[in-house]
């Protein structure tokens, strides 16, 4: 590297290294004001507010969002446009959450009195634990832990990442105790990946009445291909006369029919399909039916109830089109 290649890395650098110094010295400051913070949020029988202006506001409102999608009901207000009414949103069964680094932020500091008197408690997290907010404050959680950043000392840079990673820690304590889990995680994001991993069922997914391959036994092969082509999921399920499956007959058994030279016009289904095929309860997570053709190497299952009657089918266009796999 030339040497202004190597200015630009050791400046990158040396604000990591300003940054990471500080989050070193946030850890090793947890203390009794964090165990306050969290108690105070656990025993909310509403939300959590979090407020801030400027730079404040944007890590706040990443933090609201954060304690909302891992089981802390949680928003944010605008400090401003909550002197214009939107104090209506926070009630006293709230925890209010403010942040500011320099803890005099007018905005704020104007509606903590109000605040006060609704007898909501208030957590204030500023680098300066003699200001104004920190005084007001029933809980004062410090992130003094350093110089910014930037050269000049003026764009926040060290106070709001140690801002954010605070409210992440927060969020992830509540979580824990909360006893919230992937399930939980999963409803609040249902569009998401997980979500539909955890909570799609078989049973949303699956083909069912006409769409379902089936053929009773004593059907010969030339009517089980038929059913098979007519269906597009590449098998057939063998039933009884009550439905139950008895065997599958797939593309792969056709292959070895026609190697062996049978007959598919007298020759009947039952002694060519392959028995005890893999099946799956239609109770069961979609990622489950995933797993289970990756762990047999096949591309469709049968769906079954508890007494092995077939009521269903799903193959590996299915999970994909779902956003399973």
């Amino acid at each position: 590297m030339n040497s202004t290649s190597e200015s630009i890395i050791k400046l990158a650098k040396q604000v990591i290294d300003v940054e990471k110094s500080a989050l070193d010295k946030l850890k090793n400051q947890m203390g009794e004001e964090f165990i306050q913070a969290i108690n105070l949020m656990l025993e909310c029988k509403g939300h959590i507010i979090v407020i801030g202006m400027g730079k404040s506001g944007h890590i706040g409102n990443k933090i609201s969002a954060t304690l909302a999608s891992t089981g802390t009901p949680a928003f944010s207000v605008h400090p401003g446009e909550a002197s214009h009414g939107d104090l209506g949103m926070i009630t006293k069964n709230d925890v209010t959450i403010c942040v500011s680094n320099s803890g005099e932020t007018q905005e704020v500091l104007n509606i903590i009195p109000i605040i006060k008197r609704m007898g909501i408690k208030t957590i204030a997290i500023t680098g300066k634990p003699q200001s104004t907010m920190a005084k007001l404050a029933d809980v004062h959680l410090s992130i003094a832990m350093g110089d910014e950043a930037c050269p000049l000392g003026l764009a926040p840079t060290t106070s709001t990442t140690t801002t954010l990673v605070l409210g992440d820690a927060i969020a992830v304590t509540l979580l824990n105790l909360r006893g919230f889990t992937e399930e939980d995680f999963a409803r609040s994001h249902p569009a998401g990946s997980l979500g539909k991993k955890l909570l799609l069922h078989i049973d949303d997914l699956m083909r069912t009445g006409n769409d379902v391959p089936k053929v009773e036994v004593g059907t010969n092969i030339e009517d089980a291909l038929f059913e098979i082509t007519k269906k597009g999921l590449g098998m057939t399920a063998v039933v009884d006369s009550s439905n139950k499956v008895l065997g599958i007959f797939t593309d792969g058994d056709l292959r070895r029919t026609f190697d062996e030279d049978i007959n598919i016009k007298t020759t009947k289904i039952e002694s060519v399909a392959s028995h005890n095929p893999i099946t799956i309860n239609s109770q069961s997570l979609a990622v489950s039916a995933a797993q289970l053709m990756e762990q047999h190497n096949i591309h469709a299952v049968l769906v079954v109830d508890d007494e092995t009657n077939l009521v269903g089918a799903l193959n590996i266009h299915d999970l994909l089109k779902a956003g399973v796999v």
